[in-house]
């Protein structure tokens, strides 16, 4: 198996079932989806360490949707940076939303990078600019309770960010 599948065995016909064979080595009997058990995939399988591999007689490489599910929720949990140890023991799942800044203008980048003092290189392009900036933006720290808070004070009160230089001395999270 090459992890290309032919024109026959591609057409999703009702008849194919999961490739996968669980742990226990039985093959999985639920209807194959359209999601494919491709080289990244199985990457990715090997490196969560999950009891999962393509049966050597499927003639294609199609998955169910109950482990396309059990892939794409393991791929989508992030550890703690400050975590050594795989024991799990005392790591939270991390939820960050990824911001691609990259759709961005360039004038924006630079806008950011003026506002925030980011040191760069000369003649950087878009891509590399947009590389450095989401670092410096994921190393923002924001205490997620206060920045709720105050949007919401702001939204109830129907201010804007203009307003802020006459709450100087409002404490919203007081409401």
């Amino acid at each position: 198996m090459n992890g290309f599948s032919t024109e026959d065995d591609s057409r999703g016909g009702h008849d194919q079932i999961c490739c996968l064979v669980e742990e226990d080595s039985a093959r999985c009997s639920r209807p194959a989806g359209n999601a494919s058990y491709n080289k990244r995939i199985q990457k990715t399988v090997a490196q969560r360490k999950l009891k999962l591999n393509i049966d050597d007689s499927a003639r294609h490489i199609y998955i169910c949707d109950y482990h396309k599910g059990v892939i794409q929720s393991v791929r989508t949990r992030r550890k703690r940076k400050d975590s050594d140890d795989d024991t799990g023991s005392n790591d939270q799942d991390v939820d960050v939303p990824e911001v691609d800044l990259f759709q961005l203008q360039v004038n924006t980048l630079r806008r950011y990078k003026r506002h925030y003092k980011v040191q760069t290189k000369q003649g950087l392009n878009k891509a590399q600019l947009a590389d450095t900036l989401m670092r410096h933006f994921k190393s923002i720290p924001v205490v997620e309770k206060e920045a709720l808070t105050f949007f919401i004070y702001m939204v109830k009160n129907n201010k804007s960010k203009f307003d802020q230089k006459l709450l100087g001395s409002i404490d919203p999270i007081g409401i």
